[in-house]
């Protein structure tokens, strides 16, 4: 379950974001999680509050939202979506596809008061 250290990555940045704003504490955190990431939102939403107890984050509510994934098909020299990470090009069914987007996962928005 690699997500427990993802969202421990993610209380770091929240933690560091609010201590520099002088937040009395965090309302809201939202992530961009691709569907090519290999992250399961449900797993993160656990772990991250599981991690949060007892911090500036603690209660917060956590706002995921789903980045599409996308590659670069070499034979058709054009961007096409994918659903998965080693899939092949809807158009030409080639496996000769890099992932350009949907693998990232990122804090997009922390809300404090």
């Amino acid at each position: 379950m690699h997500e427990m250290s993802l969202a421990e990555g993610v209380l770091q940045l929240v933690e560091e974001t609010a201590r520099r704003e002088n937040a009395r504490r965090v309302k809201l955190v939202v992530l961009e999680i691709g569907t090519l990431s290999s992250v399961e939102p449900d797993a993160i939403r656990f772990c991250f509050e599981a991690v949060t107890h007892g911090s500036i984050a603690q209660g917060a509510a956590l706002e995921i939202v789903a980045a599409q994934g996308a590659g670069w098909c070499m034979p058709c020299a054009a961007t096409v979506p994918m659903t998965e990470i080693y899939g092949a090009c809807p158009q030409c069914g080639s496996y000769q596809v890099q992932p350009t987007s949907g693998t990232e996962m990122r804090v997009k928005e922390i809300e404090i008061e």
